[in-house]
C-alpha cells in the first residue's frame, strides 16, 4: 500500500507526526506499506513550520510544493496544479488529508479528480459557521471524502445526517492528542520573565487571537483587549501575537504593564506555557482541546465550536466575541470556581495507531 500524506499549515503538523510514527512502527512489524510526505509550503514561516518538523521528529517532506502566500484563491489554485503534477509522478493507494487548512480541500479536490482515494483525518467536525474559511474547507472536503477518521461521536452524527453510510466512518480518537501526550514530558520553558522575574506556575494567563471577527475591526479588539485586561485581575497576560494579530495592535497601540508580547513559540514552548498558566484565553480550536487534556481552564472567544466535547466534557467554556460576557467568567475563574472537566473517549494517544491498522485493513 502507498500512502501519500499531506501537510500544509501548522495545525496539520501536530496531526501528521503520530500517524508518520504508527506507519513506520506498523513497517518494523513486517506490513507492506509506504508513505510519501507532501508539504504544500502553505505555512513557510520557520516558526510557523519548520520548527515543528524538528521538534516532533517528522522527517523531512519528500516535496515541499511551495505554495504560500496569495490571496485563498491563488493558494488553492497553486496546491491543486503543483499536487496534481505530484500524484501523476507519485500515485499512492489513498491520500491522506488532515484537519481544515486551504491545503486539506485542495488536495482531497485534486486526488478525487484522479481518481485517488481521500481519507481525512478529523473529518466530520463543524461549526456551523459559514464565514470561517475552515467551515468551508471541512464541508468541500467531506463531501467527497471516501473514509473519515473522527475525533467525536458529534463529528460521527454530523456525517451520518449528512448521508455518509456508517462504514465509512472510524472513529479512532484525536492525533492532536497523541502529539501531545507523547511530548508532555520534553515541554521546553519559554523562560519568559516579567520586569525580571520568571514566570511562576498558575500565575499568569496565556492570550492568543487570531479570528477576523476578533481581530479585524479595530474597535472590537480594543475592547476586547480592554476586557481582557480589566478581568484578569493582576496577573500578567502572556501573549505570542500571531503576525495577522500584530498590525492590527501595532495600530491600536494598546499598551498595559501587565500585557507582555511575545514572539510565536515553538510547539513544546507554547504548550509548556499552556500546561502551567491559571488559564488560556483564546479563539483557536486546538487550543481547547490541548487545555481540555491538561485539566487548564479555558475561555474561548467565538460564537460557535466546531469541538463541543470540550465544553461538555473537557474545561472549555465558550464566551463569544462580545467584550462583556467575559468578565463574569473570569470572576469565577479568579474565585477558584472553574470546572474540573475530564477526558473525552477515545482521546488516550492512540488515535494514530487505529488509523494505520484501518489503513492496512482497507488497502492492504
Amino acid at each position: 500500500m502507498k500512502i501519500t500524506i499531506v501537510a500544509g499549515a501548522r495545525p496539520n503538523f501536530m496531526k501528521i507526526a503520530p500517524i508518520i510514527k504508527a506507519i513506520e512502527q506498523a513497517q518494523h512489524r513486517g506490513k507492506k506499506l509506504t508513505y510519501r510526505l507532501v508539504h504544500t509550503g502553505q505555512h513557510y514561516d520557520k516558526k510557523m513550520s519548520e520548527s515543528f518538523f524538528e521538534e516532533l521528529n517528522i522527517p523531512a517532506p519528500e516535496v515541499n510544493l511551495e505554495a504560500g502566500g496569495g490571496s485563498q484563491a491563488e493558494q488553492t489554485a497553486a496546491i491543486m496544479v503543483r499536487f496534481e503534477k505530484e500524484l501523476l509522478e507519485n500515485r499512492p493507494d489513498v491520500v491522506v488529508v488532515v484537519g481544515d487548512v486551504t491545503s486539506t480541500m485542495a488536495c482531497s479536490i485534486t486526488a478525487k479528480k484522479l481518481g485517488v482515494e481521500v481519507a481525512h483525518v478529523e473529518g466530520g467536525i463543524r461549526s456551523g459557521d459559514m464565514s470561517m474559511p475552515e467551515e468551508i474547507n471541512r464541508i468541500v472536503t467531506d463531501s467527497i471524502t471516501d473514509h473519515f477518521f473522527t475525533t467525536s461521536q458529534t463529528a460521527n452524527e454530523n456525517l451520518l445526517r449528512s448521508g455518509v453510510q456508517p462504514d465509512r466512518i472510524h472513529f479512532v480518537g484525536n492525533t492532536m492528542i497523541d502529539t501531545l501526550l507523547s511530548n508532555i514530558g520534553r515541554l521546553k520553558d519559554p523562560e519568559i520573565s516579567v520586569r525580571g522575574v520568571k514566570l511562576q506556575e498558575r500565575a499568569y494567563f496565556t492570550l492568543t487571537l487570531h479570528r477576523p471577527a476578533n481581530v479585524d475591526e479595530q474597535s472590537k479588539l480594543r475592547d476586547m483587549m480592554h476586557a481582557i485586561i480589566e478581568g484578569t485581575g493582576q496577573y500578567p497576560i502572556i501573549f505570542p501575537v500571531h503576525p495577522r494579530t500584530a498590525r492590527h495592535l501595532e495600530e491600536l497601540s494598546i499598551m498595559d504593564e501587565r500585557l507582555h508580547f511575545v514572539e510565536p513559540l515553538s510547539y513544546l514552548q507554547f504548550n509548556y506555557l499552556v500546561k502551567y498558566s491559571k488559564g488560556v484565553i483564546t479563539d483557536s480550536g486546538g487550543i481547547t482541546e490541548e487545555t481540555t487534556i491538561m485539566g487548564v481552564p479555558c475561555l474561548t472567544l467565538r460564537d460557535n465550536t466546531e469541538r463541543p466535547e470540550t465544553i461538555t466534557i473537557g474545561t472549555n467554556e465558550l464566551i463569544g466575541t462580545n467584550p462583556s460576557h467575559l468578565k463574569p467568567y473570569l470572576d469565577k475563574l479568579l474565585k477558584g470556581d472553574w470546572k474540573k472537566g475530564g477526558v473525552p473517549p477515545l482521546w488516550d494517544g492512540k488515535a494514530s495507531e487505529r488509523i494505520v491498522a484501518k489503513l492496512i485493513e482497507l488497502y492492504n
